[in-house]
């Protein structure tokens, strides 16, 4: 069977090797040139080929998220945790959070999930303290600072998949409960959570905190 090349590119259109043992997204080219062949019996349209010519010649370092409507991405994304949780149908905005700590240097990141976009930052210095609670609680706060900017009075939903980020956020929330934030290394970001939280109540916004699994969750 005779073939032909529809798309030649040297961009970063493939995962890290082991990607799916820690869950990873970066993107690499692995030194390769990535080819893309078809059966010269098939017939792919010019507007197929072009979409297949620009992902191969992408060049970002992380794989954007994808919400696709095809028929197994939906069957993909029916068996996932917030699926089955209800999430894609929650009648607010779904933030899912998550943070970073590579050899001390942390970052903190969020997607909107009913906005289809995202935000991130660099946070702090190693300097002055690194730990992956800290990224986790960096992105959190994030997502929460981004839902005030929104006034739009929507119930909000956070994603994460750190149990720690839970367990230490419920020590500051909830009725009669205000222990002391002295000697917690991340009291500067818990108590922006915290003021952002009260404020949300205060308005009478529901806010729910979700632990999700960290692999095999499309958000």
């Amino acid at each position: 069977m005779e073939s032909q090349r529809i798309a030649r590119a040297e961009g970063k259109c493939s995962r890290q090797k082991g990607w799916w043992r820690e869950g990873k997204d970066e993107l690499a080219s692995h030194s390769m040139t990535t080819e893309v062949w078809t059966s010269t019996r098939g017939r792919i349209s010019e507007a197929t080929r072009i979409t297949l010519q620009k992902a191969s010649e992408e060049d970002n370092r992380k794989d954007t998220p994808s919400f696709g409507s095809e028929d197994l991405e939906e069957i993909h994304r029916s068996g996932t945790e917030a699926r089955l949780l209800g999430i894609y149908k929650f009648p607010g905005s779904v933030y899912a959070t998550d943070g970073s700590n590579d050899r001390g240097v942390m970052g903190a990141g969020f997607f909107k999930l009913d906005e289809q976009r995202g935000g991130c930052c660099q946070l702090g210095r190693g300097v002055e303290g690194n730990s992956s609670n800290r990224a986790e609680l960096g992105a959190a706060c994030l997502a929460l600072e981004d839902s005030k900017k929104q006034q739009d009075r929507k119930p909000v939903i956070l994603l994460s998949d750190s149990a720690c980020f839970l367990s230490s956020s419920q020590k500051w929330t909830g009725e009669g409960k205000s222990p002391s934030m002295y000697g917690n290394p991340d009291a500067d970001i818990m108590r922006d959570i915290v003021q952002f939280l009260r404020e949300r109540i205060d308005q009478g916004l529901l806010t729910m905190i979700i632990k999700i699994r960290p692999i095999g969750e499309t958000l």
